[in-house]
Parts: C-alpha cells; sequence; structure tokens
C-alpha cells in the first residue's frame, strides 16, 4: 500500500521532470533554432528600420513623432542617426537625400542676447547635415564672440536673409553658423558651414560705416570681374574665397621676380584702338611688321599677377587724382594706363586731355580727365625729380645747372594727389650729367667736377626729404618705378646703337645684365625715408624685353636723311607692350593697399566698439 502511494503522483500527465524534458527534446532540432534565431533578428532590423525611418504616410502619426522629434540644444542632429545612415546607405552624398522627417519641430530661440536673425525653415523642407572642416565664410567686417544657431538654408534659396556686420553673444551651440568673408571671431572653434551654391542674400549695410559708396562699388565690381573671369560657374561665396586667396597670395610674392610668358588673350586692348598713343610709341601704326612682342605677360614664379581689370579700376579711382611725375619713361607708362581704361569707360568722348591736347610733348604737364568717373590722370614733366637751372656765367651767357638741392617747380601742383607714381634714371646717363662737370649745383655753389652716382644720391635725398615733409602719405599713395632698361646693341643712341632686329625676349636668364647702381642708391635713400614708399623694380622685368622697343617704328614718315641712318629708339616701349605690364603690377600693389586699408579700418572700428 504504501508502494502504491509512492508512485500514485504521476497518473495521466507523468512526473514534471520528465514533461521538461520532452519540450527540450523538441526545441534541440537545429531548424527551430535557426527559426527562433531568425525571427528575433527580424525583430529587431524592423523596429530599428521603424526607429529611424518612420513612414511619413503612418497612420499612427505618435509613433512618427517619438523618432523625428529632436533636441534643439545639441545642434547636430543625433549622432545615433548620422551613424546608421552611413551605415545602412554608405554611397549616399548625405543622409538627407536618403531620409526626410515627416515633421520638422520649431527650434527655438537661443537663449542669450542676439541680434542674428533666427532663419526657420518650412515644415515641408529638408535640412541637410553639413560637416565641413572648410573655413567660416564671414561677413565683412563683422565680430562673432561666440557662435550662434542658424538653421541651414536650402539652395537656389532666395527669400531667406542673412544678416550682415552684426556683432553675435550667444550661448555655446554645437549648431554651425553661416559666416560672411572677412568677419572676425572670437571663440571656441565651431564646425562651419558651407554655404549653398547660387544663395541670393539680402543684408542691411552696416550704420554708421565710413565706407563710401565708391568703395563699394569698387568691391561688388571686383566681384563681378572674378565671377565673369570664372564665367559665372562659381557661386558668389567660392569668388570671395579666390579674392581672398589671391590678395593673400600677392602679399608674400616678389611681383618682380618672373619670366614672360606668351598668352593669346594680351595685349589689353586693340592696336590701333587708342588715337591717344603719341607717334613715338605707336609702332603698328608706324609699320612695324611682327606682332609676336604684343602676346607676351609677365608671371611671377610664386604667384599669379592679375590681369588688369579696367572696369575695376577706374571704381577704384573714382573721385582721384592719379598723377605720373619724371621723365619721357614715366610719359610711356601714363600713356599705357590712360588706354587701357579709355578702353573700358562707356562713353569715350567722356575721356580727353583737360587743355584738348592730343600731342604730349614739350609742355611741363598734361592731364585726362575720365568725366563720367570723377577722376584724372595726370603727368607732369621733371626727368631729375631736382630743379633745372639757369646761372650767370663769366662771359655775361647763362650756364645751365642742375640744383641737387631743389625739388622741381611743379611739386607744389601734385602733392595732395591721391596716387603718386614717380621715376627718374635716363637723363642721367646723358653726357652732361654722366660727366659733371660744372653742371650740379647746391645753393650758390657749382661743382667743377661731381661722381654722378653721388649726384644722383644728393637728388634722391632731396626729393626724399619733401616727399617725408609735403605729402600727407596717410591719403596719398605714392610709388618709385625703377629703371626701365635699355637694349642698344653697336652704339648708343646717338651713334649708331640699333635693336630693330630683335623679335623674341630673352628667355636665358644669365644673358641679363647686372642691376644698375643707381638703383641701389635709391633702395638705400628709400630705406631711410620716415614714409614707406612701394618701390616698382621693373629694372629685370624690362631687362628680358630686347624685343619690344620701337626702334626704326619710332616715326610713321622718316625723312630721307633719316632713312640713310635713322636714329634707333631702344629706350622706350611700343603701345600695346611692355608698359601695360608694369600697370598690371601697379593694379596689383592698389589691390593690396586698398586690402590693408580696410584690415586697418575694421580694427579701428573693433577698438571703438570695444
Amino acid at each position: 500500500m504504501a508502494e502504491a502511494t509512492k508512485h500514485n503522483t504521476p497518473i495521466k500527465g507523468g512526473t514534471l521532470v520528465s514533461d521538461m524534458k520532452s519540450l527540450f527534446s523538441i526545441i534541440k532540432t537545429r531548424r527551430t533554432v535557426a527559426f527562433a534565431y531568425g525571427f528575433m533578428f527580424a525583430f529587431v532590423a524592423f523596429t530599428v528600420f521603424l526607429a529611424f525611418n518612420p513612414n511619413p504616410n503612418s497612420g499612427a502619426p505618435w509613433f512618427s513623432n517619438i523618432f523625428t522629434t529632436s533636441s534643439t540644444t545639441s545642434g547636430s542632429g543625433s549622432q545615433f542617426s548620422s551613424f546608421f545612415s552611413s551605415f545602412f546607405y554608405p554611397n549616399a552624398s548625405s543622409p538627407s537625400q536618403q531620409f526626410q522627417s515627416s515633421a520638422s519641430c520649431p527650434q527655438p530661440q537661443p537663449s542669450g542676447s542676439s541680434n542674428t536673425t533666427l532663419i526657420k525653415q518650412p515644415p515641408s523642407q529638408t535640412q541637410p547635415i553639413v560637416n565641413s572642416d572648410k573655413p567660416p565664410i564671414l561677413s565683412p567686417n563683422q565680430t562673432s564672440s561666440s557662435p550662434s544657431i542658424v538653421s541651414l538654408a536650402p539652395k537656389n534659396s532666395s527669400s531667406l536673409p542673412v544678416v550682415k556686420n552684426q556683432t553675435q553673444s550667444t550661448r555655446s551651440s554645437d549648431k554651425a553658423t553661416i559666416l560672411e568673408a572677412n568677419q572676425t571671431t572670437v571663440a571656441a572653434p565651431i564646425t562651419p558651414v558651407a554655404v549653398p551654391a547660387n544663395k541670393t542674400r539680402s543684408s542691411s549695410p552696416k550704420s554708421g560705416s565710413s565706407t563710401s559708396d565708391a568703395e563699394k562699388g569698387v568691391t561688388s565690381n571686383y566681384t563681378a570681374a572674378l565671377n565673369k573671369q570664372s564665367n559665372g560657374t562659381k557661386s558668389s561665396v567660392s569668388v570671395e574665397q579666390r579674392k581672398d586667396d589671391l590678395i593673400k597670395s600677392l602679399l608674400i610674392c616678389d611681383l618682380f621676380h618672373g619670366e614672360w610668358v606668351e598668352d593669346d588673350s594680351y595685349p589689353l586692348y586693340e592696336p590701333g584702338s587708342c588715337p591717344l598713343i603719341d607717334e613715338q610709341f605707336s609702332c603698328i601704326r608706324n609699320g612695324r611688321p611682327d606682332k609676336d612682342y604684343q602676346k607676351f605677360k609677365w608671371q611671377p614664379k610664386d604667384c599669379t599677377l592679375p590681369r588688369l581689370d579696367a572696369s575695376h579700376m577706374i571704381e577704384l579711382l573714382r573721385g582721384k587724382r592719379l598723377v605720373f611725375v619724371g621723365d619721357s619713361l614715366n610719359r610711356n607708362m601714363w600713356e599705357s594706363l590712360i588706354c587701357i581704361l579709355r578702353n573700358s569707360a562707356k562713353d569715350k568722348s567722356k575721356v580727353y586731355e583737360a587743355h584738348g591736347r592730343t600731342h604730349f610733348r614739350g609742355e611741363a604737364s598734361y592731364s585726362f580727365i575720365f568725366k563720367d568717373y570723377n577722376f584724372t590722370v595726370e603727368f607732369f614733366v621733371s626727368p631729375f625729380l631736382v630743379r633745372e637751372w639757369e646761372m650767370p656765367d663769366k662771359d655775361g651767357s647763362k650756364k645751365e645747372t642742375l640744383r641737387l638741392d631743389l625739388v622741381g617747380r611743379s611739386s607744389e601742383l601734385y602733392k595732395d594727389a591721391d596716387i603718386l607714381i614717380f621715376n627718374t634714371g635716363h637723363w642721367w646717363t646723358h653726357d652732361k650729367t654722366a660727366k659733371g662737370k660744372d653742371y650740379y649745383q647746391e645753393g650758390s655753389h657749382v661743382y667743377g667736377e661731381l661722381n654722378v652716382l653721388e649726384a644722383f644720391r644728393k637728388a634722391l635725398t632731396t626729393w626724399s626729404r619733401w616727399v617725408d615733409a609735403s605729402v600727407d602719405t596717410a591719403k596719398s599713395m605714392v610709388f618709385f618705378r625703377g629703371y626701365s632698361a635699355s637694349h642698344f646693341s653697336g652704339g648708343q643712341w646717338n651713334s649708331g646703337g640699333q635693336c630693330d632686329s630683335e623679335t623674341l625676349p630673352i628667355f636665358n636668364e644669365t644673358y641679363l645684365r647686372p642691376y644698375p647702381p643707381k638703383m641701389l642708391v635709391l633702395e638705400k635713400v628709400l630705406k631711410t625715408m620716415k614714409h614707406h614708399i612701394t618701390y616698382l623694380n621693373i629694372t629685370r622685368l624690362t631687362d628680358f624685353r630686347k624685343d619690344g622697343h620701337p626702334s626704326i617704328y619710332r616715326k610713321q614718315h622718316l625723312s630721307p636723311e633719316e632713312r640713310k641712318s635713322p636714329i634707333q629708339d631702344c629706350s622706350h616701349w611700343c603701345l600695346p607692350g611692355v608698359p601695360d605690364a608694369w600697370n598690371e603690377v601697379l593694379y596689383a600693389e592698389l589691390l593690396v593697399k586698398l586690402h590693408k586699408k580696410s584690415l586697418h579700418e575694421q580694427l579701428q572700428q573693433q577698438k571703438m566698439r570695444a
């Protein structure tokens, strides 16, 4: 009985242990295990898919909102989302191209004081996720004390304004900020945002700005010129970046160390298109048959010399006086610049010489007026920069001397010009000045004999002291153009020297001549001056160009005597030609000076605000 009672429990079902063993024996089959794992993986994958890409047409909006509502404090979106997007869609260029949110929650205004207008996206727009290491794009004269929250604007957007010239003071945020070119930031590094292409901005002008309308026009015209050079294929942001890169390269570049390269886009104006060129420089009109000498441009070794944009330079010169002072080589450069600028004037009839002159030899000064643009380009004859003089000789006649202690007579007429370009050199090689006998004078004393280099130093010292004392270099830009090389072969200008057979530049530097001693004297004098003078050292640049002189094509009609033994001009230059490159160097220097002036004004404005 006891034995029966002992085994009485497992009636109709067996024991609990035996039942469990039977259950696990069924599960242990391979197919069952594979099915279970497959079901679990599919469930997890489906859940992840719904979490990061909810169906926008779902009938359960509460489910969608759970996964699409984002926090404004992170500012960069879910890092999880970015990870899974790149994992499941490795070939997608942007997560925004693969995923679209079904609802967009408005972002709250950032805490703290801010003058920046917050740009909000319309609910249906996709916000691209941008992660760029490029430098931020800043607005002119804008100061940012910390990053601010600015929504990203879609491409081709023309209705979303970006406010310029604002001081931003907001709490730190991970959101990337759209900044304009030349903006100054005072903050920890932030993730910059690339401005979409073809985006149109509307901006308010800076209040209390001292920038004139003309200077604003300069900036806009220069940007337009760069756009034109890039065939309009790049956005305005890339143009601004290219402009900044150009200026930075010019700041550290030796513009005068380089070579001449062929360029079929030259000359800057068509031969024969400028009626203002003197006969002496108009080689094609005078019958010169070859034209290849016009197809070269100067290329510095370490940077690109920008092509002279005459439309932009006209804007730079609005309301200003640009004055050349010196000898006939500066007249060569003066005529070159007038023709370049006139070529871009809308109404060429409003570009004229102040006194109606059409020939530019024999008078003390000339002035070309660009009436529509309210500026002048002038030339004052002063071949020595110091005063030519006459004094009584012993026999009662008058003796010509050179007053090394007095600047030229017309100096008071141009000392207030906005841009001054001086030169001297060629007249110091003539017999009288080279020999230096009974010619150089200081006060009432006439030197019986004085070395020409010492006389040159004395003359330049007199000029430099006058500039330091009389020219306001805070207002006026002062340049000194160096010596232009001559290429007489077989004699000098008055002794059978020739260059008419030259049709190509020198390409081998070993054939260049040593640096002129007079220019070494000039450099020493410039270093002693109180004010900075920009030295346009074109000596080496011109030494390559033995092919660029008028030679026998200096006159249109030669007399019978001149045909027998024509005097050749191997000092001056054909136009269009080499002096156009001097003006391109001048243009580059003006761009650099304008950039430095702008930075200085920004610094002063920041100090005033502080």
